[in-house]
């Protein structure tokens, strides 16, 4: 099959010829679709990700058709249209049989614990623990994004923060999963601002309902979030993962507030500091969110079936896997305007 792969972190990234995969045991094979070009993609391919070994093929988020099946599957068959969340459980441990897969400590993640989905085939593992059927009324450009930003958004606003209608919810980067966290707090009926140093990605962001815009060129975002909100939000997510903007999102809170981080802060020049002075003296809750279970899948699902929610309006473009390939090393510093897909089985 046609594969990216890189071969040292932070080197180039080049489209070649690998052997398919096969199913383990337990587990699938399936032709990719989409798959969605992610930041967490970037963190691999710059080496800021433990347990990624090299050669590697990123890609974690997707959608497709099972191509091939393992011995023990009992769920599935060649032929369905599945994605999976990107933290895929053991199905074994206490964990996912209490059906917190997200938290799995034997968890295995396609694109980083193993060759991940920028190809014409991905091998998944636990497949009666972690696929999810996608109906035909879906379309790839709104399921590609359910195994990552969608549902991180989703669980990290209804499964974390509890979020409430009329709720102030403050978003910190709207880039996929800022963009996706702004339609499910629209749906829910909470008031939205969207902050970003990209003006046209705030304009796209209030497209999806997000009520006010605060452009982060330096200025005072949180004291301008407490001006808009009368006192501060009731929840801040910082879908950036940056030492200053989880240092704002907090700030822009008001007291009891809930902070959750969805946003990757790896440790590459020590542990980031975080205000926990005023975590302490406003009672604010900092929450960690790290996507979510397949058993959690159906309301949102539901919610995307009946177009409550549509993924398919944060897709910026399609490209080609060499295109796709090309900007990978470029996510970091990029400014998006929505969501790059990959069709893996474009040139």
């Amino acid at each position: 099959m046609r594969a990216s792969v890189f071969e040292e972190f932070g080197g180039s990234v080049d489209v070649v010829t690998v052997p398919d995969p096969v199913p383990s045991p337990g587990g699938v094979v399936v032709e990719v679709h989409a798959t969605g070009l992610c930041r967490s993609d970037w963190h691999a391919w710059a080496g800021h990700d433990d347990g990624v070994a090299l050669p590697h093929v990123p890609g974690h988020e997707l959608v497709g058709v099972i191509a091939a099946v393992g011995a023990e599957v009992r769920r599935w068959s060649v032929g369905d249209r599945v994605t999976t969340p990107f933290v895929c459980g053991c199905g074994r441990c206490e964990w996912c049989r209490a059906g917190q897969a997200q938290v799995c400590p034997d968890q295995t993640q396609p694109g980083f614990t193993h060759w991940g989905s920028f190809a014409e085939y991905v091998a998944l593992h636990a497949a009666d623990t972690n696929l999810v059927a996608v109906a035909d009324v879906v379309s790839d450009a709104a399921a590609a994004g359910l195994g990552c930003r969608f549902a991180t958004a989703f669980r990290a606003l209804h499964g974390r923060a509890g979020i409430q209608p009329g709720e102030w919810v403050t978003v910190f980067g709207v880039g996929g999963v800022g963009l996706s966290a702004v339609q499910v707090a629209v749906a829910a009926g909470a008031r939205v601002i969207a902050v970003d140093r990209t003006p046209a990605a705030l304009d796209l962001a209030g497209s999806l309902g997000a009520e006010h815009s605060v452009v982060s060129d330096g200025g005072d975002v949180p004291a301008r979030v407490h001006e808009l909100t009368g006192g501060g939000s009731h929840v801040a997510v910082d879908a950036v993962g940056a030492e200053a903007t989880c240092a704002d999102a907090i700030h822009s809170l008001r007291r009891r507030g809930r902070h959750v981080q969805v946003g990757l802060l790896p440790s590459i020049d020590g542990h980031p500091a975080v205000p926990m002075d005023r975590v302490i003296a406003w009672e604010l809750d900092v929450l960690g969110s790290h996507g979510m279970a397949s058993v959690d899948y159906p309301d949102m699902l539901g919610l995307v079936e009946a177009g409550t929610l549509r993924p398919q309006a944060l897709v910026e473009r399609v490209v080609g896997l060499a295109e796709g390939t090309r900007l990978l090393p470029s996510v970091g510093t990029a400014s998006p305007v929505g969501v790059t897909l990959i069709d893996p089985r474009l040139p």
